[in-house]
């Protein structure tokens, strides 16, 4: 029996947010302190994607923190990339650390199918999040 779920996330898990980066072709996040423009410091992993000023900030309570500037200062469309990446990657790992199988499907649309099979029996989960670019 099959099901969709939609997943609202906060990037909680280290490992699942280094795994994104590998799958986005970005460095390794790195522990920092950011002072991001308007003075306020906040420290978390920070992921550094080519053309922003500042790091996509991922705080220890799994919030993120990004300051584009509507898009001057990095893409937009990047936010929606990274969560996407990440809740791949955690499901992916939960699922593997369950002894499950993945098999993981790109949709026209830029979402992806993530299915998870467990024994004879699965289950599917698409991300509501656009593609991959």
């Amino acid at each position: 029996m099959s099901h969709v779920v939609t997943i609202e996330t906060k990037l909680r898990d280290p490992a699942a947010l280094s795994a994104a980066c590998v799958r986005l072709k970005l460095p390794e996040p790195q522990r920092e302190t950011v002072k991001f423009f308007d003075g306020g410091e906040h420290a978390g992993l920070a992921v550094r994607p080519p053309g922003f000023v500042y790091p996509v900030l991922v705080q220890p309570d799994g919030n993120v923190r990004c300051d584009t500037y509507g898009g001057r200062w990095g893409d937009d469309a990047f936010l929606g990339r990274l969560k996407q990446a990440y809740a791949v990657e955690a499901a992916k790992l939960q699922a593997k650390a369950r002894g499950h199988r993945c098999t993981e499907t790109a949709l026209p649309d830029g979402s992806v199918r993530l299915t998870v099979t467990a024994g004879a029996a699965g289950f599917e989960t698409g991300s509501q999040y656009g593609g991959l670019a």
